[in-house]
């Protein structure tokens, strides 16, 4: 290799320093699936569609690995060259550049930071979780994901929670001489396009909604529980009016397969619902599964937040899950790019006619013969 190409692939890469790692944050992509069957959980990001827009958002594949952060999220700076981020969560960042000039940026968009730049991601305010996309993240994968399992040291940064020191390996952000690297914007807020956050939780009844009576089960699907503070990646515990079992098939089974979105009811009564980090098995009943389009809305919900849930089949939750990517792609597609104070819209100006009134020399009285007839 030449000493002009060494330095191009050494240009290609950036350097981003986590100088605050914020709360539980972590190298997530859309998990790990295949593996389920030998104990090992899929991980991944708890809200897959605010990962995937923090990934447009920043030029990468809606697939790539992100830092998703619990409340208040990380501090990251640029080390040696420019590194795109994408924000995606309802959360304030503060934008610092290496001269001291100090800037309040909102999220759902992308910003360049240049060497010696940080970027500050505030505290989510409707809901747990915030991603934060590095353009060109580059993470080890394990068993075919980047997603960080803790309990088991999976994937990920080392297999563990970001802390304050590590370094992060991205691509470095295109830049022409004298011009800003392109920047994105999601045109239209999410809570216009996604199933709103009030909605109930669609859930399909069973595996063992047999443990339980009509009147306990109409309890379940009237009454409002509420986020324990007992939640996080493994799983929420719920508050709000114990239910019976059935005294003739008790409050315990053999265990048998869990999935994220498994409704466990234990003895006393209390439901937990597994998430994307939850055990693969379990011994207490189940007594419905969450639809995987609300799946997001409930793992994400702040502790207090009320939850109310609705029964459905099986053939309306794949229907439903196939609207919510179809809102989803929808929403992607108003992700346009954003421009600064002194950028120029280009795409303004190659689609307006900047030239009027032209003479056609032929005839001279044919005035724009481009849209003349």
């Amino acid at each position: 290799m030449s000493e002009a190409t060494d330095h191009e692939a050494a240009a290609a890469e950036a350097t981003l320093e986590v100088t605050s790692p914020g709360a539980m944050s972590t190298v997530q992509d859309l998990g790990r699936p295949a593996w389920r069957r030998i104990g090992v959980p899929r991980a991944g990001a708890l809200d897959p569609a605010l990962l995937r827009i923090a990934n447009v958002l920043a030029g990468n594949a809606q697939t790539a690995p992100a830092i998703e952060f619990f409340v208040a999220g990380p501090t990251l700076k640029a080390v040696d060259q420019p590194v795109c981020v994408g924000l995606a969560g309802d959360f304030p960042a503060t934008l610092t550049r290496a001269i001291g000039e100090r800037t309040q940026i909102g999220s759902w968009r992308s910003v360049t930071l240049l060497p010696g730049d940080t970027l500050r991601a505030g505290q989510v305010s409707s809901s747990r979780v915030g991603y934060v996309a590095v353009a060109g993240l580059a993470v080890p994968r394990v068993l075919g994901s980047a997603s960080t399992y803790a309990r088991a040291s999976l994937g990920g940064h080392g297999g563990r929670a970001l802390a304050a020191g590590d370094k992060l390996t991205a691509a470095a952000a295109a830049q022409r001489h004298g011009e800003r690297p392109a920047q994105r914007m999601l045109r239209r807020p999410p809570a216009q396009t996604l199933t709103p956050a009030s909605a109930p939780i669609r859930v399909v009844p069973g595996p063992q909604a047999d443990h339980f009576t009509e009147a306990t089960l109409a309890e379940f699907f009237g009454a409002a529980y509420r986020v324990s503070a007992d939640a996080d990646r493994m799983g929420v515990r719920l508050q709000g009016t114990p239910l019976t079992h059935r005294a003739d098939k008790g409050a315990e089974i053999v265990s048998d397969a869990t999935v994220p979105g498994s409704i466990q009811v234990p003895g006393n009564g209390l439901p937990i619902v597994l998430l994307a980090d939850g055990q693969t098995a379990g011994g207490y009943p189940k007594i419905g599964t969450v639809a995987s389009c609300d799946l997001a809305r409930l793992a994400t919900a702040p502790v207090g937040a009320e939850l109310r849930f609705e029964a459905v089949t099986v053939a309306q939750a794949e229907a439903l899950a196939r609207d919510a990517e179809d809102a989803l792609q929808a929403l992607l597609a108003t992700i346009k790019p954003l421009l600064l104070d002194g950028d120029i819209d280009l795409n303004a100006i190659y689609s307006t006619n900047l030239v009027s009134g032209m003479i056609d020399a032929r005839c001279p009285e044919r005035i724009d013969p481009w849209t003349s007839t």
